[in-house]
């Protein structure tokens, strides 16, 4: 009988488990770039290189969907000159690595409100989905100028005009109606919740969509996450036993 990789294994567990969708909270960047007496545009740059790297280990383990998240509503009270890094660095990562990705047959998606980025970084956003919009590999969903509160009040507000419209009841609005309407409705709810960086928080993230998420928070700032990591969470979420209320 032949040895398993140890992709193979873990390729086998995600089969095994039905894992779907991993969530990932990318904390922990400035954190590393103090600790290492950088400034903390190091640590972005380097959690760049995480995130390609978890794109590749989802790839490589048969993961589907991975959503992390970049840049959350409040990230709007850093300072200023951050804030325009971040926005820069996104921009840059996107023009030099979408034809990597698209190469590699990534799917690129945006959740979010991104109408209230600049055009220029719009048109960025627009042309990366676009680009790899027929792609069948790994569906990538950033989530850049999200917050989860905001996203429940976007999708209340839509299913109201809908109400108004007459084409929903409200007696007939249920969980899936809300699901519908939310910046994920055409993905599966994450399977896996995964935050870096130690602290024991949701931040506003994926609120509705992680009712029954398994969670794993790691010591590790996010710059330090690499497959080796992907591959101990998904170990660990092997070894939870996902009850959904029963």
């Amino acid at each position: 009988m032949p040895v398993l990789s140890a992709d193979e294994k873990i390729k086998n567990i995600v089969k095994e488990t039905n894992l779907q969708h991993i969530a990932i909270i990318m904390d922990g960047n400035r954190r590393w770039a103090k600790e290492h007496n950088l400034p903390s545009a190091f640590g972005h740059k380097k959690g760049v290189d995480s995130l390609k790297a978890a794109m590749r280990a989802c790839d490589d383990f048969g993961v589907k969907y991975l959503t992390v998240y970049a840049f959350s509503t409040e990230n709007w009270n850093r300072s200023s000159e951050e804030v325009a890094f971040l926005m820069d660095l996104l921009a840059v990562t996107l023009q030099n690595e979408l034809k990597e990705m698209n190469e590699n047959n990534v799917v690129i998606n945006f959740i979010g409100d991104t109408t209230k980025l600049s055009e220029k970084l719009q048109k960025i956003l627009k042309n990366s989905v676009e680009t790899t919009k027929n792609n069948t590999g790994v569906n990538l969903q950033i989530a850049f100028n999200y917050g989860a509160r905001d996203e429940i009040v976007h999708a209340v507000k839509d299913i109201c005009k809908k109400v108004q419209t007459g084409e929903i009841l409200p007696e007939n609005i249920t969980e899936n109606t809300i699901s519908n309407n939310l910046y994920t409705k055409n993905i599966p709810d994450p399977d896996l919740l995964i935050r870096t960086g130690g602290e024991m928080r949701i931040s506003n993230y994926l609120l509705w969509q992680i009712a029954y998420s398994e969670l794993l928070v790691t010591k590790r700032y996010w710059p330090e996450f690499d497959k080796e990591a992907l591959a101990e969470a998904i170990l660990e979420f092997h070894n939870r036993q996902r009850r959904y209320g029963k």
